[in-house]
C-alpha cells in the first residue's frame, strides 16, 4: 500500500509540473510516519463542508484498526485550489448546503482527478443540486453513471451485494452509488440518498443502531481501499 501511495504522489507532482505549477519541498509519503491521509474538501459557497465532525475520525480509526491501514490519525482539510491536493489520493466532501467552486478550483480539481486523484462525495441531504451543477463545470462532457452492484468498489474488502447501504431516510429513495469516469477509471464516486457520513458519526448523534454504524464504516473502507488501488 505504501508503494501505491508514493507512486500516486509522484504522478500528481508530475501533473502539477506539466501544468506549470511549481511544487517546492513536496511532502512525500516516505517523509511521514503514515502512508496517506483522509482529506476533507473545504469548498466555498456557503455549504457546511465541515459537517459530521465525528465522522472522519471514526472512519480513520476503523481504517487503522479493522483494515490495518497506516493512515494519518487526523484528517487533512484542503481547499479546491490548493496544490497539496495532488499529494492526497482520497478526497472526501459532504454537506447540506450550497457548493460553489471558483474557476481556479474547477481547473485544479479537474487536473487532480484526471491525474490519478479520487473524490468521494457524500450527500448529507441538501447539497445534491449544487454539487451536480459544480461537477458539470468540472466535467461538462461527462454524465453520471450508476455503478452496477458487481462493481469492485462494493466487494474490495466487504461485500455489499445491493450497492451502498441505506443509512438515513432522506427522501425515501433507494441509496445510489453514482460515478464519473475518465479514461475508464472511476474518478468521482457519489453516494446519494444513503448518508454514509452520518453513519460514520458517533452512534448517539443520530441514534443509529450499531449494525448501521458498522455497515457505513465498512462501505467507507471499501471506498478508500478502491481509491488507493485503482
Amino acid at each position: 500500500m505504501k508503494d501505491t501511495v508514493q507512486y500516486i504522489s509522484i504522478l500528481f507532482i508530475a501533473a502539477l509540473t506539466a501544468s506549470g505549477i511549481i511544487v517546492t519541498e513536496p511532502v512525500k509519503a516516505a517523509d511521514k510516519p503514515y502512508d496517506f491521509a483522509v482529506t476533507r474538501l473545504h469548498y466555498p459557497g456557503g455549504g457546511d463542508w465541515y459537517s459530521d465532525p465525528s465522522s472522519l475520525p471514526n472512519l480513520i480509526t476503523f481504517l487503522r484498526e479493522e483494515a490495518a491501514l497506516n493512515v494519518n490519525p487526523e484528517e487533512i482539510r484542503l481547499q479546491p485550489e490548493e496544490a497539496e491536493l495532488f499529494l492526497h489520493p482520497y478526497l472526501y466532501m459532504t454537506g447540506h448546503g450550497n457548493v460553489r467552486f471558483s474557476n481556479e478550483g474547477i481547473r485544479t480539481l479537474r487536473r487532480y482527478l484526471t491525474s490519478g486523484g479520487f473524490l468521494h462525495a457524500d450527500d448529507n441531504y441538501g447539497m445534491d443540486e449544487s454539487f451536480r451543477r459544480e461537477m458539470k463545470r468540472v466535467f461538462p462532457e461527462k454524465e453520471w453513471v450508476e455503478l452496477p452492484f458487481d462493481h469492485p468498489i462494493y466487494h474490495i474488502k466487504y461485500d455489499f451485494t445491493n450497492g451502498p447501504p441505506k443509512i438515513h431516510k432522506h427522501d425515501g429513495k433507494p441509496a445510489q452509488g453514482l460515478g464519473l469516469f475518465h479514461n475508464e477509471r472511476l474518478v468521482v464516486f457519489y453516494t446519494y440518498e444513503t448518508d454514509l457520513g452520518d453513519g460514520w458519526e458517533d452512534t448517539d448523534v443520530h441514534n443509529d443502531p450499531a449494525e448501521l454504524h458498522q455497515s457505513a464504516l465498512k462501505m467507507g473502507t471499501n471506498i478508500v481501499l478502491y481509491a488507493l488501488t485503482h
